[in-house]
């Protein structure tokens, strides 16, 4: 699993990082996701971030 962050929709809440900051970070004013694949153990919380962005920039996908 790989997660995203569409730059162009994320408002810069920082909830994703509070969240699960071993895979979304800030820079700058926006949220990034670590490149590559996710660790297994993270990708429920990585879905978890995901899921609770309120302007859906996130995907955690295959």
């Amino acid at each position: 699993m790989k997660a995203f962050v569409d730059p162009d929709l994320c408002i810069g809440c920082t909830q994703c990082a509070g969240i699960c900051p071993e895979v979304f970070s800030m820079e700058g004013t926006l949220a990034v996701a670590q490149p590559g694949e996710l660790p297994g153990e993270l990708v429920p919380t990585a879905i978890d971030a995901a899921q609770n962005c309120p302007v859906s920039a996130i995907t955690v996908s295959e």
